[in-house]
């Protein structure tokens, strides 16, 4: 499958970047010890990768999922082989008390990290349908990558790497807002510990993404929906950890690097990839007015070669009109690399906001009760321009 191809790319997005910083960012690695939390996702996997090819001095991954950690060894002893460095996976949370003492035990080994990246994190605007996952997502996104910002802190790392998204500049829904306020609370964290981020859009044929979803329909035999009115910058998995490594090992603390805009990278259509994706698997779509009947011509259309296809216009909750990756009151360093820009954040955080935000979704935790309105005004007491898009609908109600 040519990717690039499939979203509307002739050529790697950060190649002339990579081609020119690679001495450095494969020294820096070799030197280095190194810690990937959530490192068994799509861009997890693809940070690993980008690390295990230069050779660390060690590097350890952990993700919840232990089928991925088993794919992600599987993949990488298939593809790269293996390395000299302290190469191992753990099949634990982020957040759990075994995280706490793997921390503990590797600093006390006297072979701590030197670099932690977190790349984990609930990325679907699905995830704000109810509070129950909202909860989870305040969880995951913002106190999890404080707490891992600060154990790294302790334990003597000299770089903390957490992804963030395109979502957080300007944000209109709540992931997009939790990785703002993530964001806040880490230029805290980095009076204390080097801390670096990246904003980026779609990763194509990411789990769980849209795309990655042609894949399982196609596998099941089942119709393909695709949205015909939503625009999004899209990268592929390898460009995804070619920017969070850069931003690890080559940003200064507090910087954020994001894709430069350019005719490489370009607004395109859900539906357009799916025409073109059919037809790299042979198959002639076949649009349909309706859900019921892409099922039902399903069987019908495929033995002949075709595919049924349902596009329509979105109205679900979350969905921003454009994509953007900074806003007009953030510095942009446009000249430090050929195709990625920094945003270069200036030392400055309101304590109190972020003390009161931390106590009272504690208080929430600690009783057991609170709505999803409780979570959106509290977004909203520390992002005053969040404006929270909600129209009742949500991406689960979609094929």
């Amino acid at each position: 499958m040519n990717l690039l191809n499939l979203i509307g790319r002739t050529e790697p997005l950060f190649e002339p970047d990579i081609a020119a910083w690679d001495t450095v960012l494969s020294e820096a690695v070799s030197e280095s010890r190194f810690l990937v939390i959530g490192g068994a996702g799509s861009i997890g996997q693809a940070v690993v990768r980008e690390i295990f090819k230069r050779q660390p001095r060690a590097l350890h991954v952990v993700d919840i999922s232990e089928n991925n950690l088993v794919e992600l060894v599987r993949d990488l002893r298939s593809t790269l082989g293996y390395i000299d460095g302290d190469f191992r996976t753990f099949a634990i949370d982020c957040g759990s008390v075994e995280f706490k003492a793997l921390m503990r035990a590797v600093a006390d080994s006297g072979k701590g990290y030197d670099h932690v990246l977190n790349l984990s994190a609930l990325k679907h605007v699905r995830s704000e349908k109810d509070p129950f996952t909202l909860m989870r997502l305040v969880e995951v996104n913002i106190l999890n990558a404080l707490a891992t910002a600060r154990q790294a802190r302790e334990h003597g790392a000299a770089k903390y790497f957490c992804v963030s998204t395109d979502k957080a500049a300007n944000p209109v829904n709540m992931m997009g807002a939790s990785k703002r306020i993530m964001e806040m609370f880490l230029m805290r964290e980095s009076a204390e510990i080097s801390i670096s981020m990246a904003r980026f859009a779609n990763v194509a044929f990411s789990d769980g993404s849209l795309l990655h979803g042609f894949n399982q329909r196609l596998a099941k035999r089942q119709p393909i929906a695709a949205p015909n009115d939503v625009r999004r910058y899209f990268v592929t998995p390898q460009e995804s950890g070619e920017l969070c490594l850069s931003s690890c090992l080559l940003g200064k603390n507090r910087d954020i690097f994001f894709p430069k805009l350019s005719e490489a990278l370009h607004l395109t259509r859900f539906s357009d990839i799916a025409v073109k994706y059919l037809a790299e698997r042979g198959y002639e779509p076949v649009e349909c007015d309706s859900e019921d009947e892409a099922r039902a011509r399903a069987d019908e259309l495929i033995d002949r070669r075709q595919w049924p296809v349902y596009f329509f216009e979105s109205d679900t909750t979350g969905e921003k009109d454009f994509e953007e990756f900074y806003t007009g009151e953030e510095a942009i360093d446009w000249d430090r690399f050929e195709t990625m820009g920094v945003i270069q954040n200036p030392v400055g955080y309101d304590s109190q906001a972020l003390d009161r935000f931390l106590s009272e979704v504690h208080r929430m935790r600690q009783t057991g009760q609170w709505t999803k309105r409780d979570l959106v005004e509290l977004f909203q007491s520390m992002l005053p321009a969040f404006d929270h898009q909600d129209t009742g609908k949500y991406l689960d109600e979609r094929m």
